[in-house]
């Protein structure tokens, strides 16, 4: 059988910048959650309610006919997409074990044509195939299927083939006072972005390969898209990347209070894992990282370009909160009856289901120094800015919101800080890594943001301890 192979150049991967800078300066704040039930006593068994949302994680053994791989919940929505969620198009995304497996794998032989419709495995209907275009032939490699897996699509497109439908994230969106009407002009999001693909047997092990199957059970890699073909079990098989890539970065130690955020890497059709491009379209690969595959461990991030995905394990669906811890951390806050120092009137937090705009007792903050009022209009300093009236610190003076997405939070810990300059309320430990977390931003940038609002964050740390004002009676 006739092959061709391609040399490529592999240049050196691209540098991450460094963490944000993270002094913290730790204060008391009255609402605490140390009276708190367990979280074992929070945890949802109810297998009906999966399709709620993340916050319905629960472990496998909990229901015996039900098996969760995972779950996957898009950045920057904070519990739903600011629209609503609709169909296959919503904010989270539960990998449940199939009825019946549908994963497949690459079969040893690969075909050489002048062009993929010559190829009786590209034209068939029930067959699944990847084609990769080169100069003046095409190889398609045909997949045969694999009844030890599942596997699960993600995309832009909302053809049948996809089961997780992924649009663009604009920043601010998921905050309720920002306008959630505009879309970007045109989506970088790959119609067929990406698949996962899980092991049915335990451990469950979930792995990621770029681009999906289209409606005609290919893939299609153009001509300039990256391409080359490599050894494996003594076998010379076909691999590359999509034009804009996936990219995913796995934490070490993790999603947990010893996380630590590692550098961004690409995966390829066949799951390799590379160093990034020079550019994000650029069509030479980064160099290989032998040491790293494309499994995905809870907390792994995975970045389609233009919306960036969390994966959540279910084997540490307990160390996550649910939304009655939050309400109840709301609660708490709630009845320490925080004041403003300059109207003295009492300020409270809506309720999750009801922060969907702002309130009369709305907590306010100065972002600058991180005190804490209601809703005035003292010390304007120009369109954005207004002075603090308690320590004359001048900056944004912004609403704030709990953040409602359980899945982004590291540990159950107290609401006690703020992202900056948005205003999302979560434990100091979540506001810690998320700041430490260079996101893509574009097809160039790298900026820690807000989980829930993609808000890049600003100031030398990206989060404010918050200074509430005690009652006075």
């Amino acid at each position: 059988m006739k092959s061709e192979k391609m040399e490529v150049s592999m240049p050196a991967a691209s540098k991450l910048p460094g963490p944000v800078p993270m002094d913290v300066q730790v204060s008391g704040i009255p609402a605490t959650s140390d009276d708190l039930p367990s979280f074992s006593q929070y945890r949802n068994t109810n297998c009906d309610l999966h399709n709620q949302g993340s916050s319905k994680l629960i472990n496998q053994n909990s229901c015996d006919d039900e098996i969760i791989y995972g779950q996957l919940i898009v950045l920057g929505t904070n519990g739903t997409l600011p629209g609503g969620d609709k169909g296959r198009r919503r904010s989270c995304f539960t990998l449940r074990r199939r009825k019946k497996p549908n994963g497949v794998k690459p079969s040893e032989q690969h075909q050489v044509l002048p062009k993929a419709s010559h190829s009786e495995a590209f034209n068939r209907k029930d067959h699944h195939s990847v084609s990769y275009t080169l100069p003046r032939s095409v190889v398609v490699v045909p997949y045969v299927e694999d009844p030890d897996t599942d596997m699960f699509q993600i995309g832009r497109s909302t053809e049948e083939p996809i089961d997780f439908v992924v649009m663009d994230i604009l920043p601010g969106m998921s905050i309720p006072t920002n306008s959630t009407d505009q879309q970007p002009q045109q989506s970088t999001i790959s119609r067929f972005a990406c698949r996962i693909v899980c092991d049915r047997k335990p451990p469950y092990t979930a792995r990621i390969y770029a681009a999906g199957f289209d409606t005609s059970m290919n893939i299609i890699l153009g001509e300039k898209a990256p391409k080359w073909m490599i050894e494996k079990g003594g076998n010379k098989i076909m691999d590359g990347l999509t034009t804009n890539g996936v990219l995913i970065m796995q934490p070490k130690n993790g999603f947990s209070q010893q996380s630590e955020p590692t550098q961004w890497k690409e995966t390829s059709l066949c799951g390799d894992i590379y160093r990034l491009r020079e550019s994000r379209s650029a069509q030479s690969p980064g160099a290989k990282v032998e040491s790293d595959n494309n499994i995905l461990v809870n907390g792994t991030l995975i970045d389609l370009c233009g919306a960036t995905l969390l994966w959540r394990s279910s084997s540490n669906a307990e160390c996550m909160p649910t939304p009655r811890h939050i309400d109840q951390l709301i609660q708490n806050l709630n009845l320490g009856r925080p004041q403003c120092p300059v109207g003295l009137t009492t300020l409270a937090f809506p309720r999750r289901s009801r922060a969907t705009r702002e309130t009369e007792k709305q907590p306010w903050v100065y972002v600058e120094c991180g005190h804490v009022h209601g809703r005035i209009s003292w010390g304007y300093q120009g369109e954005e800015e207004m002075m603090c009236p308690l320590c004359r610190s001048v900056g944004k003076y912004v609403p704030l919101w709990i953040g409602n997405e359980p899945a982004f939070y590291i540990d159950t810990g107290s609401p006690t800080h703020c992202f900056v300059p948005c205003g999302h309320v979560c434990s100091q430990q979540t506001a810690k890594y998320w700041s430490q977390t260079a996101l893509p931003h574009g097809t160039q940038a790298y900026n820690a943001a807000c989980p829930f609002c993609a808000t890049p964050l600003e100031g030398d740390q990206g989060f404010k301890k918050l200074i509430w004002q005690q009652p006075v009676d």
